[in-house]
């Protein structure tokens, strides 16, 4: 089925490449070379002409070019961290090429330091600013992870590498090929970060964001240009979750130069082979970029075989300079054996060793978008994104508990097909009030989801990956319809200089439907009732942000979010439990305070306070019915909060003490999370020699959420050479929400012990184009785990890799 889809929407992509390529005659054109005070070239400074979608990025010479012109009047405005905005007006004749050149002044970071910011050791996260592209950030807990300032094994998209400067972040370590993210924050479940509005580019690729947002597909982080963290705050411009907003933002065209190829081979431990190729430009208006990635490798464990193939095609073409059309096109392939978890007494023998031998698991994934913006004038633009998800989640294997061997007979498949389409519309407006610069940002949502789930049908004896059926139909079939439609309004309100104020709120409606056949019994089938649930509500959010100087700022933020009713949470595990038709959202806010900022070029921190309340949380307590049998009765049950403090650090002492180094750099980071998550008012019932019991979880950990989440650092950096150790120490966690210490035979409750993991990682760029990469995860070799999984991929622990080394040789031209 992917296939088909990925021959027609190649068709379209060549009748839109052959529409414009009469488009491509040049006509006028821009050029020229930015500089400093001491005519020193700036690298990577932005030249726009205000009031139109053109611009350019100066290249390691200080040079840039913006051509495809029409005659005119523009107004150039160049901009550079650190330096005073530089602002010129030109007047273009048709067919010239102007040549403009720019020096920037002082402001706040000396000029001539430039080449020095650029090669100290702090490689650390930054955070975003007040307004980027089409969002509103002052006031949020936010962090900006340039994937460029990292030395990680990124073939692997190693999370504990990405992630390290980022306070708070959990990490489930149990897929070692990279495929796919599980990461959290705040006493949150890192269960493929469904508790993150997960988003590449801006638009969604998750199969439902309002009723399965498990994060199958990951891009692959050699072609991630950053990654963008907004803490809960996020739940008025994109969405409800919990955990905030999570976008990959992949590299963008490079608009210096017309062709920009790149190459990037790694080699690891356990067979591994990577090959990520690269090609992108400008010519005239139109920018284009294309990637191929292929990475396999056997993995740590027995059985852990994996082959993965990740494409993408980029178009984006300047109709007019107040006009821009794009389109991206994503492609994932997938071939995953699951070695499946292991009992405690396993784990301890031999943490390598598989007794699942037969488990595969497959996501083929596309993800196709068009994307329109248009500038209505300097103070007023738009954007359009269109977008839409084409994917499976198969599986096949032996998937009962850990105590029981693989009999070798008929495996189950289970498989999941997405097919969703959606739209967002946003606005971004300067203007006046009452004498104050403000901001508006408004947007509206259209989102479709259907899931179409077949489960527990009989397939093969064998033992290589087959999703086919060996006979029968799948006893479970049910189909999942969610629409949502959402309108949302944010304001920053500039008092003065200094302090600002930032309101806004959300509308959400959402529409969800779940039918078909739940089981079939000795050829009697269970058929689910059609189950309509819709809902209509409002989410409201306000902050502030006060400048203590130029670069240090307070800021704070509260925000309502809510978790919408799973596919999950509907379908109940057997045909005896029963669902609360009452079963609502769950609801709940998050609460910043924080101070960040730099000092001079050899500090970089942020400091908060952080509370999460998540009330409403569904839950499942034992119930008798009316023949004293018992039943699992699924409803919302109470409460959990999560307060704490987080805290990144990172100190240059040789740039504080010397300013210039002919010996280099070295950079100290701190990366500190204390985390206090715990259940409220939370009844629990079992039963007791056929009496019910009633419990309650109050005072008890949220599970899998560790108390302390620390990871700490060191980068030396000397030219083109830059080597980072860190290290990773987590406390220990709990796999229910009963905090059971013993572990139970099937190993799927018990304690998570806590663990400490190091990491070194190092590369070398030489002769301009050139580099070569190295490093060794879990230098230590340290046995740990970070889950015990309930079912696919376990049940049972599923261990982290241990010591694993790679090398990796690139060139770009």
């Amino acid at each position: 089925m992917l296939q088909a889809y990925m021959n027609k929407l190649g068709a379209v992509l060549l009748i839109l490449f052959g529409m414009w390529n009469p488009l491509f005659a040049q006509r006028a054109g821009i050029q020229g070379v930015v500089l400093t005070s001491t005519n020193e070239p700036v690298v990577g400074a932005n030249v726009v002409l205000k009031g139109t979608v053109r611009a350019a990025q100066t290249n390691a010479k200080g040079e840039y070019l913006i051509k495809g012109l029409v005659a005119g009047k523009y107004s150039i405005l160049v901009s550079y961290v650190g330096s005073t905005n530089q602002t010129a007006e030109i007047e273009l004749s048709g067919n010239e090429l102007l040549t403009k050149n720019f020096k920037l002044d002082e402001q706040g970071l000396l000029l001539n330091e430039i080449r020095f910011i650029v090669s100290r050791g702090i490689k650390g996260n930054e955070h975003l600013p007040e307004l980027n592209d089409f969002s509103i950030n002052a006031g949020k807990k936010n962090e900006l992870i340039k994937l460029d300032n990292i030395n990680a094994n990124l073939a692997m998209n190693n999370s504990r590498q990405i992630f390290g400067r980022t306070p708070g972040i959990s990490v489930w370590e149990n897929d070692g090929s990279g495929i796919q993210l599980g990461v959290a924050s705040r006493g949150l479940s890192p269960n493929r970060s469904w508790e993150f509005n997960v988003r590449m580019n801006g638009y969604d690729i998750t199969p439902d964001p309002m009723g399965y947002p498990e994060a199958y597909y990951t891009p692959p982080m050699e072609v991630v240009d950053r990654i963008e963290i907004v803490r809960g705050a996020s739940s008025l411009q994109y969405g409800p979750q919990f955990g905030g907003l999570m976008n990959f933002v992949l590299r963008k065209p490079d608009i210096s130069t017309r062709l920009t190829v790149e190459s990037q081979n790694t080699v690891g431990s356990n067979g591994l082979f990577s090959t990520f190729n690269y090609v992108g430009g400008t010519e005239g208006r139109l920018s284009y970029t294309a990637y191929y990635q292929k990475r396999r490798g056997d993995g740590w464990r027995d059985h852990g075989y994996f082959n993965t193939d990740h494409a993408h095609l980029e178009f984006s073409y300047a109709v007019s300079k107040k006009f821009k059309l794009g389109t991206e096109i994503t492609y994932m392939s997938t071939e995953s054996q699951q070695p499946g978890g292991l009992t405690d007494a396993q784990f301890n023998q031999n943490a390598r060793q598989s007794t699942r031998s037969r488990n595969w698991f497959s996501t083929p994934w596309l993800v196709p978008s068009v994307n329109a913006e248009y500038v209505v004038n300097a103070k007023t633009k738009l954007s359009l994104k269109a977008f839409g998800t084409i994917a499976e989640r198969n599986s096949v294997g032996f998937v009962k508990a850990i105590t029981q061997n693989d009999d070798f007979g008929n495996r189950q498949v289970d498989r999941d097909f997405y097919t969703t389409y959606g739209s967002e519309l946003r606005l971004l407006s300067d203007y006046e009030i009452a004498g104050m610069n403000t901001t508006l940002a408004a947007g509206l949502r259209y989102f479709r989801g259907h899931i179409d789930r077949k489960q527990q049908g009989q397939g093969d004896s064998a033992t290589e990956m087959n999703f086919e059926l060996a006979s029968g139909n799948y006893p479970r079939d049910l189909d999942y319809v969610n629409l949502n439609k959402a309108a949302f309004l944010e304001n920053i309100f500039r008092i003065n200089d200094k302090l600002l104020f930032t309101g806004g709120l959300r509308l959400e409606n959402i529409n969800s439907t779940i039918d078909g056949r739940f089981s079939v019994v000795n050829g009697q089938a269970t058929n689910l009732p059609t189950t309509t649930r819709k809902r209509t509500f409002l989410l409201f959010g306000a902050g502030a942000e006060y400048h203590i100087s130029p670069t240090t700022e307070f800021y704070s933020n509260i925000s309502q979010a809510y978790r919408p009713v799973l596919i999950s949470d509907l379908t109940p595990p057997a045909t005896t439990d029963v669902i609360d038709p009452d079963l609502s959202d769950a609801r709940g806010y998050n609460f910043d305070f924080g101070y960040r900022g730099k000092v001079s070029n050899y500090l970089n921190f942020d400091i908060d306070y952080f509370y999460l309340n998540y009330s409403n949380r569904v839950g499942t307590i034992t119930k008798l019915d009316a023949n004293a049998q018992t039943y699992q009765y699924r409803t919302n049950l109470g409460a959990s909060v999560s307060k704490g403090f987080e805290g990144y650090v990172e100190f240059d002492p040789i740039a504080a003490l010397f300013k210039q180094s002919r010996f280099g750099y070295l950079s100290l980071f701190a990366s500190v999370a204390f985390i206090d998550a715990t259940y409220r008012d939370f009844q629990t019932t079992t039963v007791s020699n056929g009496q019910l019991v009633t419990g309650n979880l109050a005072g008890k950990w949220v599970e899998n959420a560790p108390r302390n989440i620390h990871r700490f650092g060191a980068t030396y950096s000397y030219k083109g050479f830059s080597a980072t150790w860190q290290l990773s120490a987590i406390g220990k966690a709990y796999a229910d929400a009963s905090n059971t210490s013993t572990p139970n035979a099937a190993a799927t409750t018990g304690l998570i012990p806590g663990y400490r993991v190091q990491d070194l990682s190092a590369s070398f760029k030489f002769w301009k184009n050139y580099n070569l990469k190295a490093g060794v995860n879990n230098l230590g070799d340290v046995r740990y785990f970070t889950r015990r999984a309930g079912g696919y991929p376990g049940p049972g622990i599923m261990p982290a890799d241990g010591r694993i080394f790679y090398l990796s040789a690139g060139i770009k031209f």
